[in-house]
């Protein structure tokens, strides 16, 4: 029997009425698996459409319920995975059903990828037609190439280990009796296996990564290479001693900034005599926020207490010399005596910890007019301040005394007043304290140009730090923090 697309109207006037009626069967059939098909395809796409809607509701209804930052950023890169995927079966149903042209996604913008990098290397397909003769059959002339389209994919190597074979020629005068070698060029580790490429790669992956050894040495055995953990921290350790006198130059350009954030986390060390682990402090000193180069350096301490800061910024007589300039900090006392130190530091605050106060009011004690107030004022001066982030500081200090500082009168006076109104020892009493007893260090910036609004800078660049702590878990002694930092 002939296929049904093959049938002419000629060839049905001939057929008996058997053959009609199989046909008439045959194509009922097809019918009938196409219906089939199609209600299949659109319950899925209707299960899928609802599950990418739930999950869209779930990716911004998130962002109020009371999540820390690194929580929701986890929550919003898993919506993003799952996002996607869903998204890509709901393509491919949709593009097995073949919907019709002019139906549903016509007006809608495709989205604009970002061009890949240009330093990047770049290996070129040729994709040339294997018949280059016009098809028409009535012609099959050969065709003139008139243009090219281009596509470039992001591709990746995974990390390959190689060995670098050092073969030193000896060379000997048969007469003198004497013999020629070049000098061997020295090493990081001398006399050891890794060349300087693979420290480097070891202590990025593991400070700046934040992978632990093990980790590590799982993933080089995947290239059949053996790397104990112990002999990774080996070279991490020997590999940071080695950076000193990079550490001792990077230092002196950081102290070189006449505006200096600081900021403090813990870190837990072993206490051998104790077999257990006492708390540690790293702390950060950056460059200011507007510098046109930036920098941070990481001092490891035993303690918290001012005499670390006031010892890294005195540095003892040596060639650092003393560190002058305005210190960006929170309101941990300790900064109190690192100003008074030196008669040329003066301390500015950090807008958003006192905000921090306030959001913590809110979620913390329910619904407070007071705290709502505060973050919709704040909020208008940061608006104002991210504004005048790209402007020069004579810009950016003038704009300030036009704009923003009525706002901070306004905030001062405000504040005042809801102080006078709530009773001493309250929540709302001690968010309203934090900005008032710190008002002089919080305004600083309305003075330097120079000056950020808040700590954020130096919060985010010891962030990594924090980070770590789940992967180290803790330090070995005092010298492997020192020389992590």
């Amino acid at each position: 029997m002939q296929d049904l697309q093959s049938l002419t109207e000629e060839d049905l006037e001939g057929l008996p009425p058997e053959a009609i009626a199989a046909l008439a069967q045959q194509m009922l059939q097809r019918l009938r698996c196409q219906d089939s098909e199609l209600r299949f395809k659109d319950a899925k796409i209707e299960k899928i459409t609802f599950q990418l809607a739930r999950l869209k509701a779930w990716k911004f209804g998130a962002k109020t319920e009371a999540m820390s930052a690194e929580q929701r950023r986890l929550f919003e890169e898993t919506c993003v995975e799952d996002e996607a995927s869903l998204q890509a079966q709901l393509d491919q149903v949709r593009g097995a059903a073949a919907p019709p042209a002019g139906a549903g996604n016509e007006g809608k913008p495709k989205p604009r990828r970002s061009p890949l990098p240009e330093h990047l290397r770049r290996e070129e397909h040729h994709h040339e037609p294997a018949n280059t003769d016009c098809p028409n059959p009535e012609c099959g002339r050969p065709m003139t190439r008139i243009g090219e389209d281009v596509s470039e994919r992001l591709d990746i190597v995974p990390a390959e280990f190689f060995v670098h074979r050092h073969i030193y020629g000896k060379w000997a005068c048969r007469c003198c009796q004497c013999l020629v070698q070049e000098a061997a060029a020295p090493q990081v580790i001398e006399g050891g296996m890794p060349a300087a490429g693979l420290i480097a790669h070891t202590l990025v992956s593991h400070f700046v990564d934040h992978l632990p050894y093990y980790r590590l040495e799982t993933i080089n055995a995947r290239s059949k290479v053996h790397t104990p953990r112990s002999t990774l921290a080996s070279w991490s350790g020997q590999g940071g001693a080695a950076l000193l006198p990079l550490f001792d130059a990077h230092k002196r350009f950081v102290l070189s900034s006449q505006v200096l954030h600081v900021d403090e986390t813990p870190v837990a060390m072993l206490d051998p005599g104790a077999g257990k682990t006492k708390r540690a402090y790293i702390w950060a000193y950056a460059r200011g926020a507007f510098d046109a180069v930036p920098g941070v350096v990481y001092d490891f301490c035993v303690g918290r207490g001012a005499q670390y800061p006031i010892a890294f910024l005195s540095a003892d007589g040596d060639e650092h010399g003393h560190w002058r300039g305005k210190l960006v900090r929170d309101e941990y006392k300790a900064y109190d005596s690192v100003v008074g130190a030196e008669p040329e530091r003066s301390g500015a605050g950090c807008l958003a910890h006192a905000r921090r106060k306030f959001d913590e009011l809110l979620r913390e004690g329910g619904r407070s007019d007071v705290a709502t107030e505060a973050l919709q004022r704040i909020a208008q001066i940061y608006r104002v301040e991210r504004e005048l982030a790209a402007l020069t500081a004579q810009a950016r200090l003038d704009n300030r005394q036009a704009i923003t500082k009525p706002m901070w009168e306004q905030l001062h006076a405000w504040l005042q007043l809801e102080r006078s109104r709530v009773p001493d020892g309250s929540a709302t009493a001690k968010a309203l304290n934090y900005s008032l007893n710190a008002w002089t260090a919080l305004t600083h910036h309305l003075v330097d140009g120079n000056v950020p609004v808040d700590n954020n800078h130096c919060e985010n660049l010891i962030r990594p730090w924090a980070m770590g702590r789940k992967a180290w878990l803790f330090c070995g002694s005092e010298l492997g923090p020192v020389n992590t930092s």
